[in-house]
């Protein structure tokens, strides 16, 4: 792996040794398969465990629940190192870490907390965000999955589409119409676990890209959901929601930045070793100009 100079933002000793420890693990256990997950269409399972093992998948939980409690920052750093040896194997991690467990760490009781946490931390569980409906999607209050009162559980029917982790979660935060009546301000959130009945994954997507990141389809027909499950508090759906959006923005912006990066790993050394006219090609001013492009969008 080609290192190149760069900025120093100076974000502090720890964040530094955490990117070399993430960088040293993804470079090491994840980079070599990279082509054969894609290529296999494959989640890489082995990997969550040792994930986990390193202290990436909590990395903005509290130490009582297993996680890092390194925050926002620690958690983008990751991202971009992970992304960096493998896009699939970062689009999933983003989905788990951030969407699920952070997710439920800034909204969940202690009772929910507890129960769901650190498996999810461990690696042992896969988890996942399901928002969008094959009719709902930027426009996502629009969704049509409804949750049904029941008196003590909810009675959850529609499906859900396009979910990263959905073929292979084990707890999923879903969100869905309690008082369809009520538009935004009748959408709840709900935890929801692998094996209730009526829970199932109508379809397994095939990707032109991140084919390592297994994307679905999941539907719901008359899942029993206990009103424990409830997310951030009934009818707060929408709050949890947009709530999560900006810190979900900032952490997945570290997917792009590692596959930026991962592609600067490439183009250098390939500029100095592909000859041309007797010269290697990154003697040419015109190369030199696009890599110069390349590499200032990276470091801005």
């Amino acid at each position: 792996m080609n290192n190149l100079p760069g900025l120093n933002f100076q974000l502090g000793e720890d964040i530094d040794a955490l990117r070399d420890a993430v960088r040293e693990f993804a470079q090491g256990q994840i980079a070599p398969r990279a082509a054969q997950i894609d290529r296999d269409d494959q989640f890489p399972m082995d990997c969550w465990r040792k994930m986990g093992e390193l202290g990436v998948l909590g990395i903005t939980v509290s130490e009582q629940y297993g996680g890092a409690n390194m925050g926002y920052l620690a958690h983008m750093v990751a991202m971009e190192e992970i992304s960096r040896a493998s896009a699939s194997v970062g689009l999933s991690y983003g989905a788990h870490s951030n969407l699920c467990v952070n997710q439920i760490n800034r909204n969940g009781t202690p009772e929910q907390k507890q129960k769901y946490l650190p498996k999810l931390i461990s690696g042992e569980h896969v988890g996942a965000l399901a928002m969008s409906e094959p009719g709902a999607g930027s426009d996502v209050i629009s969704m049509k999955l409804t949750a049904e009162d029941k008196g003590g559980y909810y009675l959850l029917n529609g499906n859900k589409m396009w979910i990263t982790n959905g073929p292979d979660a084990d707890t999923l935060v879903v969100y869905a119409k309690s008082e369809p009546e009520l538009g935004a301000r009748g959408v709840t959130a709900f935890l929801i676990e692998k094996g209730m009945r009526g829970f199932g994954i109508a379809q397994k997507l095939d990707k032109l890209g991140m084919r390592g990141s297994h994307t679905g389809e999941l539907v719901f027909h008359n899942v029993e959901v206990p009103a424990e499950n409830i997310l951030g508090g009934l009818n707060n759906g929408a709050k949890v929601l947009m709530s999560g959006l900006d810190y979900e923005r900032a952490v997945l912006t570290g997917g792009p930045l590692g596959i930026m990066q991962s592609v600067m790993d490439n183009v250098v050394p390939y500029i100095h070793d592909r000859k041309q006219f007797g010269q290697s090609i990154g003697e040419f001013q015109l190369i030199q100009g696009k890599v110069a492009d390349m590499y200032t969008v990276l470091q801005a």
